[in-house]
């Protein structure tokens, strides 16, 4: 493995840990524990750390962390392609015997996501969390995790077929209804598991029906990816098959047993390993 995919996966990892952490800034009501102050928190660049505070300012450093991660990976992208115009071979220690890197375009993408990503954390911040922002926040979390796979995997990767592309567009809308309806307050429109509120055509506000088409959309793919496994046998699609399911029985006991915040914070890192995996498997 090279010094720059072994970067990518940092990155990608330290993404996905920023992704969990976000989550639990949500659950814990700690949105506004550096108050609407940013980049810096209560105005300080140490402030006093009081639970709520800890919590959001974990979640700068973390985001912090992984800007400098993209923006080292796209430094290093820029770096690896102008010894490649010059005609130098780039050679990294310990990378093996003369490899010539070339990575295209994909990391300048990151970059660009990551900016938006934080622009529209301090839109976030600013404006006191409305849901539309924090929705567009994670989806641009998830959409720079891909991205970052992509890099990691190597830029010059084949799509999969239309059946894994369709998967993993069902899975990123999935993922946002699943925000949708945690910032919209609607997580305890539906009670019980399957059904919502026993019914399966609730008649009840919009809430509900934002919780009811969540719920769909995550039974449509968990039938979807079963048969996209069973029709190409591989094994990354019976890995998101595995993950699926561990997401459905996470969010019924969430549900069932009347949304304990541990649990809410599994049903999120369980719903980006699902999508890392999607983007694996269709790789």
């Amino acid at each position: 493995m090279t010094r720059f995919t072994r970067l990518a996966w940092t990155a990608a990892t330290f993404t996905y840990l920023l992704i969990i952490l976000g989550a639990i800034v949500r659950i814990t009501g700690s949105g506004l524990g550096c108050g609407e102050h940013w980049p810096l928190c209560n105005g300080k660049l140490l402030p006093p750390l009081d639970v709520p505070t800890m919590i959001e300012y974990g979640h700068r450093l973390a985001a912090a962390a992984v800007s400098v991660l993209v923006a080292g990976l796209a430094a290093c992208a820029w770096w690896l392609n102008r010894e490649a115009r010059s005609g130098e071979r780039s050679t990294e220690p310990g990378a093996g015997s003369g490899e010539r890197y070339l990575p295209g375009k994909t990391p300048y993408v990151a970059l660009g996501l990551l900016i938006l990503q934080v622009l529209l954390g301090a839109v976030t911040v600013q404006l006191r969390l409305p849901p539309w922002t924090v929705i567009l926040h994670l989806g641009t979390a998830m959409l720079l995790l891909a991205t970052l796979i992509v890099i990691a995997k190597g830029d010059h990767v084949t799509p999969g077929s239309r059946a894994g592309l369709v998967a993993l567009a069902l899975g990123f809308v999935t993922v946002l209804f699943g925000a949708l309806t945690a910032n919209l307050g609607a997580a305890t429109a539906c009670l019980g598991f399957p059904l919502c509120n026993g019914q399966i055509l609730p008649a009840g506000n919009y809430l509900q029906h934002v919780q009811w088409t969540h719920r769909l959309l995550a039974y449509t793919l968990f039938g979807y990816v079963i048969w996209w496994a069973i029709r190409t046998g591989r094994r990354g699609a019976w890995y998101v098959v595995a993950l699926v399911t561990m997401q459905v029985i996470v969010a019924a006991a969430m549900v069932l047993f009347g949304l304990p915040q541990p649990l809410q914070a599994a049903h999120v890192a369980v719903g980006a390993a699902v999508w890392a995996a999607l983007v694996l498997a269709v790789l």
